[in-house]
């Protein structure tokens, strides 16, 4: 099913186009003597192979997984790693997560005090621009010309023009990532020649429009909803990454574009995906069976081997009194826990009611003293690398289990607050009954069912439905809760009842390293 991630790598030399990534940390290009675009290419199986590794680049870290020679210099690989970066970035930052390890400035996620040059942020930051130079490099190597140049069959042909639809796509969820966190970041496509400048700068609000045209233009390139193969993009991601784009509008463009979020959760939710019956088993090694999932990465304990992604999750949520085991694992790396402000919107804390409670208590304190101490704050049990049957991954060190990056359920939540807050084509009575889906999935029947919704209700909901799949910094931000005080929760701003920050954490730094190096960045207010 995960064929995608199987397929081995074979790269071009590639000359990364970001040649102010140097200092602190180093994008490292594959050797050219090793292998050239014009020797890569000569093969058609190639075209695939190269399109495999940037989807891997979600999930591994370099050539030789899970380390040895990596993409990325000057941290540990798993640190490194895409999903794992991200992951930091959207749950760390929130009442969702915190971690008890000292490794530099973990903590400073959590207590919202970073700076430009924080090496986790510094480290996402370069994973996301290899990325982009991965898709753009790809992008360049598929024109009309070359393949022209190449004497490339009509079948082949046909088949590029889906790759290379789909690199566009991965492009675009790359640069949406560092419109999300980062605003105005260096731009560069496949027009711009590899390493022979310093990238400009390109304003939030311009990059906004770009990734939307992307996206707008890949569309009939893309396969049909549901008719790729497993771990691919297709039109319903493509639908799915224009529905969040138009949802968080307002804050990166300052205006509303929740008609136009709608009109893509329309197209989504007419495509034919459906709930998977029990929620629990979105987030087991056999989730690649999910009718729910609309984009996963995807991770393998025998083909994609990392130490971030799932990998990740699932260790490094697993100490105290937990039972490896239990989880499908070899050991856990006590780490990650959840604050008493996630387990207060559940209405009670064993699962009994909400079955999307999923807490590990025994052991466990509530409220957290130390950070610490893995035994301050409840585990979460949500990610398993155990099967819907009970059976143990394929490794019991590194996961079968994917990371559901987009599910059906986040598109019911983004059409009812498209509503909520006045977009046109959509209509109350149908957002309240993708709400009550969600709630008599995880209540097992109507009992938990609402009469009516609000926009506290939905990013309530969010949180409960979605936490821990890397959403809840956006959706804070969105609702004006990320740095205020209108919401505070255990030890945002390094104090244990929580106090407001400093709005200029609502953007995370171009990292110094490259401000320094690139003459054409700006750094973000405040830092």
């Amino acid at each position: 099913m995960k064929s995608i991630y199987k397929i081995a790598i074979i790269i071009a030399g590639m000359v990364l186009v970001l040649p102010s990534c140097i200092k602190d940390l180093d994008t490292v290009p594959i050797d050219p003597n090793v292998v050239t675009s014009a020797t890569v290419y000569d093969d058609p199986a190639s075209y695939k192979m190269v399109l495999a590794k940037l989807y891997a680049g979600l999930a591994v870290t370099g050539q030789t997984g899970p380390a040895g020679n990596p993409d990325i210099s000057g941290i540990d690989e798993g640190f490194g790693q895409y999903l794992r970066g991200y992951w930091y970035a959207q749950e760390l930052t929130t009442d969702e997560a915190v971690i008890s390890w000292n490794d530099q400035t973990i903590k400073d996620f959590h207590w919202q005090t970073w700076n430009s040059s924080d090496v986790f942020i510094t480290a996402f930051y370069y994973r996301v621009f290899y990325q982009i130079s991965l898709c753009n490099e790809f992008i360049r190597e598929t024109t009309d010309a070359k393949l022209d140049d190449r004497g490339v069959s009509d079948q082949l042909r046909a088949d590029i023009g889906h790759y290379r639809a789909e690199a566009r796509f991965l492009r675009a969820l790359s640069y949406y990532h560092a419109l999300d966190l980062f605003g105005n970041v260096p731009f560069v496509t496949e027009d711009d020649e590899p390493g022979a400048f310093f990238p400009e700068q390109i304003n939030r609000a311009d990059l906004f429009s770009y990734i939307e045209s992307e996206l707008k233009a890949i569309e009939g390139q893309l396969v049909d909803a549901r008719q790729n193969e497993y771990g691919r993009a297709d039109k319903a991601a493509d639908w799915m990454l224009l529905a969040k784009l138009y949802l968080n509008a307002e804050v990166y463009i300052g205006q509303q574009k929740y008609t136009e979020c709608l009109t893509y959760c329309n197209k989504i939710i007419a495509a034919g995906y459906t709930l998977e019956p029990k929620y629990e088993d979105l987030f087991l090694a056999d989730n690649d069976n999910s009718p729910e999932v609309i984009f996963p990465i995807a991770f393998d304990g025998i083909h994609t081997k990392t130490w971030g992604g799932t990998t990740f999750i699932i260790h490094a949520g697993v100490g105290g009194d937990m039972v490896p085991q239990d989880y499908g694992i070899d050991g856990g790396w006590a780490g990650t826990r959840t604050t008493s402000a996630l387990v207060d919107k559940f209405p009670d804390e064993t699962g009994d009611a909400d079955g999307r409670a999923m807490f590990f208590t025994e052991g466990q304190t509530k409220e957290i003293v130390d950070i610490s101490n893995f035994n301050d704050g409840y585990a979460i049990t949500k990610f398993k690398n155990i099967t819907s049957e009970g059976l143990t991954g394929s490794d019991l060190t590194f996961p079968d289990t994917d990371f559901p990056l987009f599910r059906l359920a986040d598109v019911y939540l983004m059409y009812a607050e498209a509503v909520l807050r006045g977009g046109s084509g959509g209509d109350m009575g149908t957002a309240l009954g993708y709400v009550n889906a969600l709630r008599e999935r995880a209540y097992g029947d109507n009992s938990g069912d609402v009469s009516s919704i609000d926009l506290q209700f939905i990013i309530d909901e969010r949180a409960r439905e979605l936490y821990w799949e890397a959403t809840r910094r956006t959706d804070l931000i969105r609702f004006g809760m990320f740095t205020t005080s209108d919401y505070l929760w255990p030890w945002k701003g390094k104090v244990a009842d929580g106090i407001a920050t400093d709005d200029r954490y609502n953007l995370f730094p171009i990292p110094s390293s490259d401000i320094t190096a690139n003459p054409n960045l700006v750094q973000n207010p405040g830092y």
